[in-house]
Order: C-alpha cells, then sequence, then structure tokens
C-alpha cells in the first residue's frame, strides 16, 4: 500500500495558516467544550491539523471537523467601470478540545 503521493512534508507551523476571529467563533470558545476555528492548508486533512494543534499548543483536541470555504465573487465599481474577479477557496477546520483545555494565546491572558 502506497502513501499519498505529497510534493512536500508539511510541518506544523505551516499547517495552520491563521485563526478564523469572528463573532460566531468567539461564541464557539465560550462553551463548556471550547471551539476553535483556524484556516489551514489546503491538503491538510484532521488527523494533521489535530497533531499541529496539539504540537502549537499543547492542548489535547477531541475532535476535529473540516469545511472547504467556496470561492466567493468579488465586483468593484471604479472610474473605469466595473471588475470583477474572484476570492479563491480556502480550507477551515473547527477543533473541539477536552472539557476545561483552553488556549491561553485567544483568551487574552
Amino acid at each position: 500500500m502506497q502513501r499519498r503521493n505529497r510534493v512536500d512534508i508539511v510541518r506544523a507551523d505551516q499547517i495552520i495558516i491563521e485563526p478564523v476571529l469572528t463573532e460566531k467563533t468567539n461564541l464557539m470558545k465560550e462553551g463548556v467544550r471550547a471551539k476553535y476555528a483556524f484556516r489551514v492548508h489546503d491538503s491538510a486533512n484532521k488527523f494533521e491539523v489535530m497533531d499541529a494543534v496539539y504540537k502549537l499548543f499543547s492542548v489535547k483536541p477531541e475532535s476535529c471537523n473540516i469545511v472547504t470555504v467556496k470561492a466567493k465573487t468579488k465586483t468593484r465599481r471604479t472610474r473605469s467601470g466595473k471588475t470583477s474577479g474572484t476570492v479563491p477557496q480556502w480550507k477551515k477546520a473547527i477543533v473541539t478540545l477536552a472539557k476545561g483545555d483552553r488556549i491561553s494565546v485567544f483568551e487574552g491572558v
């Protein structure tokens, strides 16, 4: 059985690109089981994301859901007329932590 052909081996700090900070994600952090949302590498899977969260933040993730955010079209009106383009699609991972665990970087501590 061959492993999936990858162009490069991705490190933990390359898998998680940035946190997604919105009103909805701030409300998800407040529950008994805290949930955090991250923008992740396009080829990352659930297990790689959970391993990266463990290595970067030293917390034990319970589960991970991955969503592909579809591309959006954007239109801008300028003097020379309308210009339109697309914002590329990206992957979002929602990571649920074990009960009582928190990532202190996002808590403002």
